[in-house]
């Protein structure tokens, strides 16, 4: 397995609206490449949330960020750097955090949502935090189906009501 040392390079998205905290683990190297979260066009994260909220499938960037904030989403990443193997969470080795209070600084965030079992897993040893642990929409994670995704992540939209 060839690890490679990693930074997070996204911005996160919030706004003093925000809500909720949706935090996955480190961007994938396609979301790095298209420089948005969950961006590689077989991850349902997208998707899900257009179907949890009611809402049109937001496809470019901009859309992406303006759905996130319309809905009071913040989005990050628990992790700041890391060495990992590709996009395998399970690869993951000397994590280091992202700083949460430029977010929760701002923001009266009142749910963390993690991003699958890496996620939640390391926010938990970084914070001493519980976080609501949501299934990974990833392409790559077939044994859940669309249907439990969107199940699961109506959580979202119940919190920030």
């Amino acid at each position: 397995m060839k690890y490679e040392k990693v930074f997070h390079t996204l911005k996160p998205v919030f706004d003093s609206d925000s809500r909720v905290l949706v935090l996955g683990s480190m961007p994938s190297p396609k979301s790095r490449e298209v420089g948005f979260y969950y961006g590689h066009p077989q991850n349902r994260f997208w998707r899900v949330l257009a179907e949890v909220f009611g809402a049109p499938f937001p496809s470019t960037t901009d859309e992406r960020k303006a759905f996130a904030l319309n809905h009071r989403i913040a989005l990050w990443d628990v992790i700041a750097e890391c060495d990992i193997a590709g996009a395998a969470d399970s690869s993951i080795k000397n994590a280091t955090p992202n700083d949460f209070s430029a977010i929760t600084s701002v923001c009266d965030i009142r749910k963390v949502f993690t991003v699958g079992r890496t996620a939640t897993d390391l926010y938990k040893k970084f914070t001493g935090n519980d976080s609501v642990c949501l299934p990974s929409p990833s392409g790559a994670n077939c044994a859940v189906s669309f249907d439990k995704l969107v199940e699961a992540y109506s959580a979202i939209a119940e919190s920030v009501k």
